[in-house]
């Protein structure tokens, strides 16, 4: 492949048109930039998307699962299971607010968890599950239900909010999902608690922030929460910047001592202008998807399923498995991508290969599954700013760099 056919390919940058750019302006000549009325409003517009009563926006879908774990009173002395492939955000929170790491590994085959091995981790100390919808492809949320319905017996509960589940509560890591559907709900009304990102890689971005919804149907009281969200996310203050700004209202207190990890107007203006553009944003990547598919599984890789008769992910990445290869081989094949200008990932090295997991006595050879997995895994580019073109000269050279490692390796035995 001669200098001048190379093209760089990007992992994943932002979709971002003049359209956000003013926005984001006129925000800033608003005089508004913090927390105020297009993130109001970019809330209001989410959960209408999603079909709930209410939704809360952060700085990031991190902050969204932690503050949902502080405000369950989750803490020392229990556990909270989630997958171990994931990104580290699904596990350090449960650390954050004192209660223990609980791992699953996969099932055989599939980077979800094992929801056979899920039952068998549930104990009297576990309070939470977090799943993960790893690329956008919504869990088997009826599955992990029963599950939890199966040992329901063992719940205890440590205050009243707990009591009204009166079993394990579900928050989902949608971090990928955000928007995915299954069996005719959309992401967001399947499990108890759904939080969702939109960091600068996502679907959706506004650069850095995330949310977090919940279902309608579980008996909260919806101002109540979104008041805890509000508290908990701005130092416990009784009043947000906007409510103060209200003439003689700069009185406030402190409920108690909370965090801080808001949105502002700024993301949220980038927000809603990306939301007005989504679908067409997931028809893109879905197109995208389908041409991947069309070049690559007749070579023998395997690919994550993205769309079903009842189900539809997000498109988020496009995860590509190459049987028969080892770690060597799968980096040498990302190296020779490379070469070639083509960006690619691996998602993920499970969560027991990474520092801070062995130090906490996590072991790869406990969760085989997961590693089986990772192994032979290569995340392709996958965004919407690619051509068609683009995603053909991605796959050839994915063909080549196969071919070019697996014959040098052949040679070398």
């Amino acid at each position: 492949m001669s200098n001048t056919e190379l093209r760089n390919i990007q992992f994943s940058p932002p979709d971002i048109t003049d359209e956000e750019i003013e926005e984001v302006i006129k925000v800033m000549k608003s005089g508004w930039i913090t927390t105020g009325p297009r993130t109001k409003e970019f809330e209001r517009k989410i959960a209408e998307y999603v079909g709930v009563n209410k939704a809360v926006c952060l700085n990031s879908a991190t902050a969204a699962m932690e503050l949902t774990l502080r405000i369950l009173g989750i803490g020392p002395g229990d556990e909270v299971i989630t997958s171990v492939y994931t990104y580290t955000a699904s596990a350090s929170v449960i650390d954050h607010v004192g209660a223990k790491i609980v791992l699953v590994d996969t099932a055989p085959g599939s980077f979800e968890m094992d929801y056979s091995k899920l039952a068998d981790s549930i104990t009297e100390k576990t309070k939470a599950i977090i799943p993960v919808d790893i690329a956008g492809k919504m869990c088997d949320y009826d599955t992990i239900y029963e599950v939890v319905e199966s040992k329901k017996k063992l719940f205890k509960a440590n205050n009243e909010l707990q009591k009204l589940f009166n079993r394990v509560i579900i928050i989902a890591d949608a971090a990928h999902a955000f928007g995915a559907e299954r069996k005719g709900l959309k992401c967001g009304q399947a499990a108890d608690f759904t939080t969702f990102s939109f960091h600068a890689v996502k679907n959706l971005t506004t650069a850095e922030g995330g949310a977090v919804v919940w279902k309608n149907d579980l008996g909260l009281d919806d101002e109540w929460l979104y008041k805890q969200f509000m508290l908990y996310s701005l130092h416990g203050q009784s009043k947000d910047a906007l409510a103060k700004t209200q003439k003689g209202a700069w009185e406030y207190d402190i409920v108690y001592l909370a965090y801080k990890c808001n949105m502002t107007d700024i993301l949220a203006g980038f927000g809603l202008i990306q939301l007005s553009r989504y679908d067409g944003l997931l028809k893109r990547r879905k197109e995208i998807i389908e041409i991947y598919n069309k070049a690559l599984l007749p070579l023998g890789i395997q690919s994550l399923e993205h769309y079903g008769d009842d189900f539809a992910s997000t498109g988020h990445l496009y995860l590509a498995r190459i049987p028969g290869i080892d770690e060597v081989e799968r980096n040498d094949i990302i190296a020779k991508m490379a070469e070639a200008g083509v960006a690619c990932n691996v998602h993920y090295k499970p969560l027991p290969m990474l520092t801070a997991y062995k130090n906490l006595g996590f072991d790869i050879k406990n969760y085989p599954n997961a590693y089986d997995m990772y192994k032979n895994e290569i995340t392709l580019p996958l965004h919407t700013l690619l051509s068609d073109e683009d995603v053909e000269y991605v796959c050839k050279c994915l063909e080549n760099a196969m071919k070019e490692v697996l014959i040098k390796e052949a040679v070398i035995e």
